[in-house]
Formats: structure tokens, sequence, C-alpha cells
């Protein structure tokens, strides 16, 4: 986990970038520190918790996932064939899909943490974390970036670790309050990008990766609002 957690977080570690591959399994370890600042503040109820609960979390792992999902968004939208869309999702300048896409995402999330328990957080970060493992464990790389890098060296044995991982991590708080179970749905929204990228791009690379990790952690928590709204 040493080696993965400076590629996913700010925390001032040094990690290896080759051994870094062989940790894909330690994915959803990375969320226990990513959410634990957005925990303590939502925990606290301090005033506009939700607004600096956020802030903490893209504190901690920082913006190359929203500036992927930026990049994403914009090949989405383009109009035309497989290769414009690369293209426009290369594109150094950012386009307004990518902006519109950047402040919903930020904005439902803003207003979900409203509306769930502290703990939803950690939950979201989970799910998106997982959503990582996903992705690679479609093995369908898009260039030779980072994406790819990583995808060479994901395996079944890596993903039954990361989903056992991920499983056992997630337990403790079904088992405190079993409606939070429903907060796994978030996932679905990770598989639908996963989906629109493999249709849209035909494989996977690093800004794909960061859009879908942005959308299941945004997903999860408008499914739980909607939960702890209903129930």
């Amino acid at each position: 986990m040493k080696n993965i957690l400076p590629f996913l977080t700010r925390v001032p570690l040094k990690g290896d970038f080759e051994r870094a591959r062989n940790e894909l399994w330690a994915f959803p370890l990375i969320a226990p520190v990513s959410s634990a600042l957005p925990l303590v503040i939502l925990y606290l109820k301090l005033p506009l918790s939700n607004v600096l609960a956020l802030l903490a979390l893209y504190f901690t792992i920082g913006l190359l996932h929203l500036d992927g999902l930026a990049d994403w968004a914009d090949g989405i939208m383009v109009k035309g064939d497989r290769e414009r869309k690369i293209r426009a999702m290369k594109d150094l300048n950012t386009g307004i899909a990518g902006v519109f896409a950047v402040v919903m995402v930020l904005f439902l999330q803003v207003y979900s943490l409203q509306l769930v328990p502290f703990y939803a957080i950690y939950l979201a970060e989970l799910n998106s974390k997982f959503s990582l493992l996903l992705g690679l464990a479609t093995r369908k790389p898009l260039g030779r970036g980072l994406g790819a890098y990583f995808m060479e060296k994901m395996n079944g044995k890596q993903f039954a670790v990361g989903t056992l991982l991920y499983a056992l991590l997630y337990l403790p708080i079904v088992l405190s309050d079993p409606p939070a179970l429903l907060g796994i749905l978030g996932l679905l929204f990770g598989a639908y990008a996963i989906r629109l990228s493999l249709r849209n791009f035909g494989g996977i690379n690093g800004d794909c990766l960061g859009a879908i990790a942005e959308i299941t952690r945004t997903g999860t928590l408008l499914v739980l609002a909607f939960v702890w709204a209903y129930l």
C-alpha cells in the first residue's frame, strides 16, 4: 500500500512506480486515508461542514481526478467518430462540457453531504477507489499512458483481493446501520462511466479512470441522500 498511496493521494510519501503496479489490490485501503479529514469535519458538525469536508477531501486526494473528468466529458460530448472524441479528450483546453461536468459533480457532492450521515463520505470514497479497480479490470487500455501501465499488472488475484478488502471495509458500516448497504448502488454510476468510456473511446486511460472515480463518489452520495430522505 505504501507505494500506491502517493499516486492516489497527496500524502507526502515516496512510492516506487514499478512496485505500485503490484499493489492495485490495495485501492480500497486508500479510502480510510482519503476520507479521514472529511470524516472528522463532518462528525464535529463544523459550520459549513459539507463545504469544508469536500475541500478537505480534494486537499487530500488532489485535483487529478477532477481534471480527468473534465477531459473525459469533453470527449464524451463532442460529436463525431471515435478518433475525434479521443482528440477532444486529449485537448489541453477544457471545453464547456468539461466545465459543466466538474461543476455538477461538486454541486451534487456538496448538497448531498448535508443529507447523509457523516460516514457517507467514507462509503463514497470506498466505492470510488473500488471503481478504479473495476476500470482496470476491463483490461482494455487506451494508448500507452498511466492507465495502460497499471492494466499490464491487473490480474484475477489482484482483483479478488481488492474485492475482498472492499467487502471487509464496507461491512462494519452495514452492521451498524443496515440501510448503508444501499450505497453499493453507487457503483452502478461507475459501471455506466466505464461503459461510456469503452463505447466512445474503445478503451480506458487515465482521464477515464479519473472520471470513473469522481462519478462513482458523486453517485454514491446521491444514492445515500435519497436513502436517508425516504428511509
